[in-house]
């Protein structure tokens, strides 16, 4: 008998490893910086509102690690507790526009005809005015806070998340399954909640944490441009604001240490992210 040697791809197995250090690296990023604003109120070895003018661009100590800013203030507890706001505006951006995005492209895809052309034609009219744009229009209106512009942002994303569900859901429409609920009288509502929605799941959730990087980007450079949280409330784009002056005066460290924390914090969210993609890619082929 002749055995049968299986046909593998060239490098394909290689293909998948290459990344997986990468992504192992950022996978532990993330839980880090997550577990890191959770227990940020007990893990600072300081006031992050405590102003010391004396010691004001002080160097790194072993009372204050990361050395103290222009205002007097411990940067290290600044940025610990800058990260609770920094990853809860985004999560705030990403819930609100992923769950509304996916409620409004699931029905336009299912009921299809004129509510599929309204739906998709008002998601559309978004792109015409720009996510940064709209935030700073509604915090001119309602002054700063961390509100306002998540909730301008997460209209912004919705038409992403929307566009992506109604392709989505109009593939799992067509197929077999789907049909076959439908005959057996199940409801649109109950297809799409105990069937469909659980198979595209993942590609929401890796666009998700796509989404949790950009909109980091975007509520950073609000309260660099002073629009996001007030000014005594620890943010990063706030910190990058703030160290200006002591970039100036030839102590760049308050400034550049928030800079490094949101771009590790995007790189390592677009790097799950798009790990997770592939691999929803890798199993529906």
């Amino acid at each position: 008998m002749t055995a049968v040697v299986p046909l593998r791809r060239p490098g394909f197995a290689r293909i998948r490893t290459a990344g997986a250090p990468l992504y192992a690296l950022c996978l532990g990023c993330v839980a880090v910086l997550v577990l890191a604003a959770l227990a940020a109120p007990w893990i600072v070895p300081a006031d992050p509102n405590a102003v010391d003018l004396g010691n004001a661009l002080a160097g790194p100590s072993p009372a204050h690690p990361f050395g103290i800013d222009a205002s007097g203030r411990d940067t290290l507890s600044r940025l610990l507790i800058g990260a609770r706001t920094s990853l809860l505006g985004p999560l705030g951006v990403v819930a609100f526009s992923t769950l509304t995005g996916v409620v409004i492209g699931a029905t336009a895809a299912w009921r299809g005809g004129w509510l599929d052309s309204v739906l998709s034609r008002s998601t559309e009219l978004v792109f015409a005015f720009p996510g940064m744009l709209l935030a700073i229009l509604i915090v001119s209106v309602y002054g700063e806070g961390l509100v306002a512009p998540v909730l301008a942002l997460a209209v912004a994303y919705l038409p992403y998340v929307s566009r992506l569900t109604r392709s989505l859901v109009l593939a799992e429409r067509e197929r077999p399954y789907a049909s076959a609920y439908v005959v057996q009288g199940h409801s649109g509502i109950q297809i799409c909640l105990r069937h469909v929605l659980p198979n595209i799941a993942p590609v929401i959730l890796a666009q998700s944490t796509i989404n949790f990087g950009y909109a980091l980007i975007d509520l950073a450079g609000l309260s660099f441009l002073g629009l996001g949280v007030p000014a005594l409330t620890p943010d990063w784009g706030r910190m990058v604001f703030d160290g200006q002056t002591a970039v100036q005066q030839g102590y760049p460290l308050s400034a550049i240490l928030p800079c490094a924390a949101i771009v590790l914090t995007v790189v390592a969210f677009n790097v799950v992210g798009e790990r997770w993609a592939d691999r929803v890619a890798r199993r529906n082929r």
